[in-house]
């Protein structure tokens, strides 16, 4: 057996196009229960006996987005926009069986560190496709033009969102693939005063007809940096139940829709490959293990 130095450093990845590193940490307390961390900001988490259970509160939020696109059960065509553990298309995998889905992931080194630790259930139909997402996602083939039901846009460098993946511009390519039905969901980060979460919300809402977003009250307020969940489509949402679905998380948060979130947005510029720029950074103690 590896000595434990040994064994850690198989659990590490220095991510050539970043620079950053990949870190797998498995819990002491849950054996199969792993958390991805990517220059000490956690990333991802998975149960790998358990792919059907999500760890983290927004990624829960995603998840909502996930079983209420389409009926229960259904196969979809996902496409994920960022690559992490897997987290998400081991979800799609166990709770609608047969769906097709692509991945688009810059770091291939990440994504060889976590198949190698952390590999896909059996059965699931996973496409990674290596490269930057924008580059990426306006070669995919013509026959996923207005064919993906869900696309869900986690794209970090870091801690950070790139500034080229929240404009108009790069929104639009993504809405040439999405099916009539289709719903885009984007993991914002940011701070207090919330204006990139605005401006990313006005962005949204410039290009899809319809939009909601979800996060908790606090991060509503503008009181703390965490994670606003954005759900866009050019068809009514499904989300009758959504939130009930939120306020009974563990974590519970609320959705914001209709004159509720015209007031959020509240004359936030849209953003364009002129004007766009990256995610503000968190503390760095947001992140420090206790």
């Amino acid at each position: 057996m590896p000595s434990g130095s040994d064994h850690d450093a198989q659990l590490e990845r220095r991510l050539s196009v970043s620079g950053h590193l990949a870190h797998l940490e498995e819990s002491r307390q849950v054996p199969g229960s792993w958390t991805l961390y990517v220059d000490g900001t956690p990333q991802s988490h998975v149960e790998l006996d358990r792919p059907d259970w999500l760890g983290f509160e927004y990624v829960r939020r995603i998840g909502h987005a996930i079983d209420l696109v389409r009926d229960e059960g259904e196969a979809i065509t996902a496409l994920h926009l960022g690559g992490g553990a897997l987290t998400l298309p081991r979800y799609v995998a166990a709770t609608r069986p047969g769906s097709r889905q692509q991945v688009i992931e810059l770091e291939s080194e990440l994504v060889d560190l976590v198949r190698e630790h952390l590999p896909l259930p059996r059965g699931a139909q996973v496409r990674v496709r290596h490269g930057d997402a924008r580059e990426v996602l306006a070669k995919l083939p013509a026959g996923l033009d207005g064919a993906v039901d869900l696309a869900i846009v986690d794209i970090f460098s870091g801690a950070r969102t790139p500034a080229h993946v929240t404009s108009v511009e790069f929104y639009e390519l993504l809405a040439r693939r999405m099916a009539p039905h289709g719903i885009v969901v984007a993991n914002v980060a940011d701070g207090a005063g919330l204006a990139f979460a605005r401006s990313q919300a006005a962005t949204l809402a410039h290009v899809f007809g319809h939009l909601a977003i979800a996060a908790d009250a606090s991060m509503l307020k503008g009181r703390r940096f965490g994670n606003v969940v954005m759900y866009a489509s050019n068809a009514e949402l499904p989300f009758a139940g959504l939130p009930r679905r939120l306020a009974s998380d563990p974590a519970p948060a609320r959705m914001v829709d209709g004159a509720e979130l015209r007031n959020f947005i509240a004359g936030a510029p849209v953003v364009t490959d002129a004007t766009a720029v990256p995610s503000p950074p968190p503390a760095r103690s947001i992140f420090l293990k206790r």
